[in-house]
């Protein structure tokens, strides 16, 4: 019995669209952002573009919007025709096309608004976490819906790594998200400090791994033997590949965390898997390249090939270098330096961004039955994309090695050879003009894509439809070893998740019994009803994205910061901010160290107390006001996680705030500052700031 079936590739089409669009509008907000740190009068002095509010819009523009469209686009035209069938429900691709760009759209409104979680790669507040779940939901829905109604019997390779994709992703943005509403657009994250920072690496980590690797391991291995008309080099590779990487990458998530409060033992085994991750990495990296075998005269000519070529190997270079930098000894020079920068958008431009351009090149004159408009620009946009490339991965490679090696200089005396930090800044702004030249490279790159797409578009004479003539149970091969359970996807499915579980249990189940038996330091008390709202304000300013909060035991981190920070300093912390990067210095012994007006004139004007700073100006929160509603209800959700407020202290959280904020305006006024408003919003964030690590005295007990 045979069947004539015609795919459903207008929601292709309208995913391409969507990552185009949103990759154009995530590089701009990248390339300004990269300005920002070269030229800080960029910042404007205005709050809705500085660097803190537009570098999350930038990493979840990128990621969630260009790369996950990219994704929902090849995985419905690859399987269609993988399974041979049409995708079932029309209605549900539509829902979810549009119900993820509606999530894109929300979330940039939320994050510029000064709206944030405070989690990298998981800013969106709790509403939209709950709508990206039933988004992804439809996503799967359709996928398992496709699988369950194939012709074909047995699942192809690229399908594993879509499977793998969904339902890691699924159970990572479940288990990070979980938090405490406190309003319609705040929560708190239900997990404190120590139990956070693993929490949120382990989404971390594995959100890079399952959304911008195993999901394009997959598209690599559906279009690359197709652009370059030869099969998958091996089988039996694949195999490795797959089942290697999705258990060990869940794993590796603590190496993010070398030399933290966070227990040696989660540190040492996330390097270990870690180090391990780079064999079935390669070996991903070899099946790709060597399906290229017998294709090099293709590969002169052909610009999707050139694109995918070069994609698979800046994804062995990614994969080796990640690996590398997760060894202590290498980790404890390059963690919050720029070297990380370089290491992320090594992947994120060489390995995702050129592997979506090879495929939109691909698919683009295919979905609407012509020809490419121009090869020759094409081929520009790949030598200028791969310059820009490696013009931006180096500079920052050489700005990071330079920030590590001045952070722990010391002179013959014993003395910090760069006490002040902002050394370190002017030093590598030549870094940042370079960077910022191999971004505006790229991007020129991607704006010549959008010009050829759009004239290959314009010289067709509509949309192809395209279908086949099938029969039941086509292609069907021997069940032996592997085959058997590429031939039950449901029981392929259950397998991949409980691989990607036993790391997960292993490493969260002991971090979140020690979090609950860890012994509080006597002194360690709950923020005041200020001091918290300070902190909200300094997540939704994105002050987390360029400074740390966290003294490492290293000589040169405490002699130039103070004592190492305490497991148990962060036990109220909800969510952890211990950072990622250091554009600015460590903020986790600032409380005390200088005054409150010191404060005051480096939030108005960072340059009057710190020459050289590339920090932007936030004079803004002196005319903006203390949202009391949002700080009650803090108070309230923070005692409801178990912060030990009573329930006076939840009822007088208004009036206490204004205490103490009146204070802190008399103090400035009394010192200089000029008129002060009693209410503004600076008043909460010096608070918070005077409050940071001043729990252990270690000034007076060192």
């Amino acid at each position: 019995m045979t069947e004539t079936i015609t795919y459903n590739d207008r929601v292709v089409r309208q995913f391409i669209g969507a990552s185009v669009i949103w990759g154009l509008i995530g590089m701009l907000a990248g390339l300004y952002i990269a300005g920002e740190l070269a030229w800080w009068q960029l910042n404007g002095g205005i709050e809705y573009i500085t660097f803190g509010r537009l570098r999350p819009i930038h990493t979840n523009g990128v990621i969630f919007a260009f790369a996950a469209n990219a994704i929902f686009a090849g995985t419905y035209h690859s399987m269609q025709r993988l399974l041979k069938v049409r995708l079932p429900s029309d209605k549900l691709a539509s829902l979810h096309f549009w119900g993820w760009q509606l999530i894109v759209v929300l979330d940039v409104l939320y994050l510029a608004t000064g709206h944030s979680q405070g989690k990298e790669y998981a800013e969106p507040g709790w509403i939209l976490d709950i709508l990206i779940t039933l988004i992804w939901v439809v996503f799967a829905v359709n996928v398992f819906w496709m699988i369950a109604i194939r012709r074909i019997k047995h699942i192809y390779v690229a399908i594993w790594f879509y499977i793998a994709t969904i339902v890691t992703i699924a159970v990572l943005h479940i288990v990070n998200n979980l938090a405490m509403p406190a309003g319609l657009l705040h929560s708190f994250s239900i997990y404190p400090g120590v139990q956070d920072a693993m929490v949120q690496w382990w989404y971390g980590h594995n959100a890079v791994g399952f959304l911008l690797t195993t999901p394009f391991l997959g598209l690599m291995y559906y279009y690359l033997p197709k652009a370059a008309g030869r099969p998958v080099f091996s089988y039996r590779l694949s195999i490795l590949h797959f089942w290697a990487l999705v258990f060990l990458y869940i794993w590796a998530g603590p190496h993010h965390l070398h030399y933290t409060a966070l227990p040696d033992w989660a540190q040492s085994l996330g390097m270990v898997f870690s180090v391990m991750l780079w064999a079935p990495s390669w070996g991903g990296m070899i099946n790709g390249l060597y399906t290229l075998r017998g294709a090099f005269d293709k590969l002169r000519k052909d610009p999707v090939l050139k694109f995918m070529v070069v994609a698979v190997t800046f994804y062995g270079m990614s994969t080796f270098e990640g690996p590398m930098m997760s060894i202590k000894s290498v980790n404890s020079l390059s963690h919050y330096t720029d070297w990380t920068i370089g290491h992320v958008h090594s992947g994120a431009l060489g390995w995702v961004a050129f592997l979506i351009f090879g495929m939109f090149y691909y698919l683009v004159p295919r979905l609407w039955n012509t020809k490419l408009y121009s090869t020759r620009a094409a081929e520009v946009h790949f030598w200028i994309g791969t310059l820009g490339i490696i013009i931006y991965v180096i500079s920052m490679w050489i700005a990071g090695v330079t920030q590590g090696l001045m952070w722990r200089a010391f002179t013959p005396d014993g003395l910090l050879r760069y006490p002040n930090f902002m050394e370190t800044v002017i030093k590598i702004l030549p870094m940042y003009y370079i960077r910022f030249f191999g971004g505006l490279l790229f991007l020129s790159g991607v704006i010549l894509m959008i010009w050829n797409l759009l004239k290959t578009i314009g010289q067709s004479e509509g949309p192809a439809v395209e279908g086949i003539t099938v029969a039941e149970n086509e292609g069907a091969h021997s069940e032996a070893g592997h085959g058997w359970i590429e031939a039950r996807p449901f029981v392929f499915t259950s397998v991949a998740l409980v691989v990607i579980l036993v790391g997960t249990l292993f490493e969260l189940v002991p971090i979140l019994k020690a979090e609950f038996e860890l012994p509080k330091l006597a002194k360690v008390e709950p923020y005041t009803p200020l001091e918290l709202h300070g902190r909200t304000l300094y997540i939704g300013e994105g002050c987390y994205v360029c400074h740390s909060q966290m003294v490492r035991p290293f000589r040169h981190e405490t002699e130039r910061y103070g004592e190492y920070s305490k497991a148990g300093e962060f036990v109220y912390d909800h969510p952890f901010q211990w950072g990622s990067r250091r554009i600015g210095p460590d903020l986790h012994r600032v409380g005390g160290k200088y005054p409150d007006l010191w404060h005051y004139r480096h939030l108005v004007d960072p340059r009057s107390t710190s020459p050289g700073s590339i920090m932007p100006p936030y004079s803004f929160l002196t005319k903006k006001p203390i949202d009391y509603d949002v700080l009650a209800s803090s108070v309230a959700a923070m005692k409801a996680l178990g912060v030990p407020y009573s329930d006076d202290e939840v009822r007088d959280a208004v009036s206490l705030a204004k205490q103490q904020a009146a204070k802190i305006e008399q103090g400035l006024e009394a010192a200089g500052a000029g008129d002060v408003p009693s209410d503004s919003e600076i008043l909460a964030l010096i608070a918070y700031l005077q409050r940071l690590g001043t729990d252990i005295n270690w000034r007076q007990n060192p």
